[in-house]
């Protein structure tokens, strides 16, 4: 490394030693919240400080309040880990220092992320053309495919949002199933679209077909036309990891005039793998998907990705003009597909990935996910008190251990150990220790230090 830069040369060494610990330090963080602020003190400096130095006390302080997220051992939430060739990118992407929202500004940029999103619509089974966003998760993807809706659903209806807002604007129903995820009441409530209505869900928390026909069939009616109507979907239950109906739903809905939203966040992966494909059948047939790239695909966070059928809608609900930008003439430029104008190219890691990985490599890490789970609940069943809750379809395994107060010592037994991170959760009424399986690192024997680490902690509670 160029000698002018001795602190990233540092940085350098202590992102080496992070990442080799990761194989046997204990997941939990060792150091507090308090021994934190001491340690990296709480005072502005009255002068500078040698960036080295800033470094080595990032470095050494920091250290003991880590949470090991990016080990293979850790099952807390849908989070992954790192893939090397992404978080190499994504050093790259901090190097060069690029705002990627103007196309003819930064054309290394926006090559690699128009690729990027040929590939992932491609990898995806979602319709060619579509336009993609990469945005700063999975709650802004949903949040920019909604807004997207919104205005679509609204000049249906004969109202200009852009021109006369919300105030007076026709009201917009929201469907959604009764285990959505909690990211769409919130970015509903960002877009002002107020409380869904809610449509029942299965025993697996898939939304019910027929109940949502009789709910579309009970909308207000403008004239002769059905009033603006959004349907959201889900593929991949947060605890279940189920997938809805996406063939029957998107039927109805579309039958019913709706735009259909599916919150993707890690389930529309499943469509890589021929094994659990039949989990997303149907799904291209919807008008709005959203992703989180570092839920399956392991980039680094701060990547989610929006992607709208019909790029008009898109670049209706996000873009802008200024005289001073550099417009491309021939093709519409970045910032008009994500809320922000300035941001780092964050689908320079997803190009990494994917180039590293190609098609079977990313097959194969959804189709090794699924297989982890499944032997996660093999074990589970062997461990006498405990019960697997949910059908183990994709990633996602909940299990309780009786009743919720012995499900929840056991919980937190587990993460005293340090052995691995599993959460507890609450699913259908009952306490449950929720195990995500997302880890492009997790290896058989994680696994079964895990299941270990979780006989240990049942025993303990007995």
């Amino acid at each position: 490394m160029a000698k002018g830069y001795p602190e990233l040369e540092r940085a350098l060494q202590h992102t080496t030693a992070w990442l080799d610990s990761l194989a046997t330090r204990p997941i939990p963080a060792r150091a507090s919240i308090d021994d934190l602020a001491k340690a990296f003190g709480t005072g502005l400096p009255e002068g500078p400080t040698d960036p080295v130095e800033v470094i080595e006390l990032l470095a050494t302080a920091g250290e003991g309040g880590l949470v090991a997220i990016p080990s293979g051992r850790f099952y807390g939430f849908v989070m992954g880990g790192t893939h090397p060739a992404a978080l190499a990118a994504d050093w790259l992407v901090s190097a060069w220092d690029q705002n990627s929202g103007l196309r003819q500004l930064t054309p290394t940029s926006s090559v690699l992320e128009e690729t990027a999103a040929a590939w992932l619509l491609d990898l995806l089974g979602l319709p060619p053309g579509s336009a993609v966003g990469f945005v700063t998760g999975g709650t802004m993807a949903n949040f920019t495919c909604l807004a997207a809706a919104r205005g679509a659903v609204l000049r249906g209806a004969g109202w200009d949002e852009a021109r006369e807002g919300l105030q007076g604007a026709p009201r917009i129903r929201v469907l959604v199933g009764a285990e959505r995820h909690d990211t769409i009441d919130l970015t509903l409530r960002y877009l002002g679209l107020g409380m869904p209505e809610i449509v029942a869900a299965d025993a697996q928390g898939r939304i019910d077909a027929t109940a949502l026909d009789a709910a579309l069939a009970n909308a207000p009616r403008m004239g002769t036309a059905v009033g603006p109507t959004i349907v959201c979907l889900q593929a991949g239950n947060v605890h279940s990891g189920a997938f809805d109906d996406f063939n029957a739903a998107i039927r109805i809905a579309h039958r019913h005039g709706a735009w259909v939203h599916v919150d993707g966040a890690f389930g529309l992966w499943a469509q890589a793998s021929p094994r659990v494909r039949h989990l997303v059948a149907g799904i291209e047939a919807a008008d709005s998907w959203s992703t989180d790239a570092h839920k399956t695909l392991s980039v680094p966070f701060d990547c989610g990705v929006a992607i709208v059928r019909d790029p008009a809608a898109l670049r209706a609900a996000m873009g802008m003009h200024g005289d001073y930008l550099i417009m491309d003439d021939e093709r519409r430029d970045p910032y008009e597909r994500v809320p922000e104008l300035s941001r780092r190219a964050r689908g320079i890691p997803v190009w990494a990935v994917l180039r590293s990985l190609g098609r079977s490599g990313v097959r194969e890490l959804v189709e090794r996910l699924c297989g982890h789970a499944r032997a996660f609940a093999a074990g589970v069943e062997e461990i006498e008190g405990a019960q697997v809750l949910n059908d183990v379809v994709y990633t996602q395994v909940c299990v309780s251990f009786g009743d919720d107060t012995r499900t929840q010592a056991v919980v937190q037994r587990v993460l005293e150990d340090g052995s691995a991170w599993m959460s507890g959760s609450r699913w259908r009424g009952r306490a449950v220790l929720r195990i995500s399986v997302s880890n492009w690192s997790t290896t058989d024997d994680d696994v079964a230090r895990s299941l270990d680490a979780l006989r240990r902690a049942v025993a303990v509670t007995s």
